[in-house]
């Protein structure tokens, strides 16, 4: 057995030097590091697309919308007036909401909690603490921005689509559609869809607002 660990000779009688003996013992020391191929970047930018937009994307409001629908509009009957207009007020609701948490914010104080506000044009107005917990210089971080008003505009505009796909929605404010009506409510709300999600991801936020993910400023 000790044969076994005898140290071969080189081509010429020379003894292999310890450098070549530690590159034989760990050969993948000695193969440089493959590079990211255009495939994989591709796919690390698709990942990070999607995380924008779902942090744009009014989910939470519209699985709120999804819930009360059923019993707002009577599983699509509305047979009465009432009904009709607690659902109006209901779709107002809920895109007022799309619409207004595109200007909410966040940030850590001093003891890193969690501080959540609403941006403003002279910065941010806390909600859940003291003014003071943010300095003057940072606030105006955090105000309103043209951006902004484009965010907030297409996340209303999607959830507008997303209730145009409801059926109890459909069904209640319009029983018995025509043809031109049923194409009509078929295609807008997926092209309007498409267009608001290019659109997201070409301009993403940086807003981290109630019901984001938690803000590491």
């Amino acid at each position: 057995m000790d044969e076994l660990w005898e140290e071969q000779p080189r081509e010429g009688g020379a003894p292999a030097t310890a450098d070549e003996e530690q590159a034989l013992s760990l050969p993948f020391l000695s193969e440089p590091e493959p590079g990211k191929s255009p495939a994989v970047k591709a796919v690390r930018k698709a990942f990070k697309g999607t995380a924008h937009l779902s942090n744009l994307l009014p989910t939470g409001t519209v699985l709120t919308f999804q819930v009360l629908s059923p019993v707002f509009t009577n599983d699509g009957k509305c047979k009465t007036d009432v009904a009709k207009m607690t659902t109006f007020v209901l779709l107002f609701l809920c895109a007022f909401l799309c619409f207004l948490q595109s200007f909410t914010d966040s940030f850590r104080d001093e003891k890193g909690k969690v501080r959540y506000g609403m941006a403003t044009f002279r910065g941010l107005w806390i909600i859940d603490g003291l003014p003071s917990s943010l300095q003057p210089t940072d606030a105006e971080n955090f105000r309103i921005r043209f951006l902004d008003f484009v965010h907030a505009s297409l996340s209303f505009f999607v959830f507008v689509a997303v209730a145009m796909f409801d059926k109890n929605v459909v069904s209640c404010f319009c029983p018995t559609p025509s043809e031109e009506m049923e194409e009509f409510m078929a295609s807008v709300p997926v092209a309007v869809g498409i267009i608001c999600s290019i659109l997201f991801l070409l301009f993403p936020t940086r807003r981290r607002g109630i019901g984001f993910p938690t803000s590491g400023r």
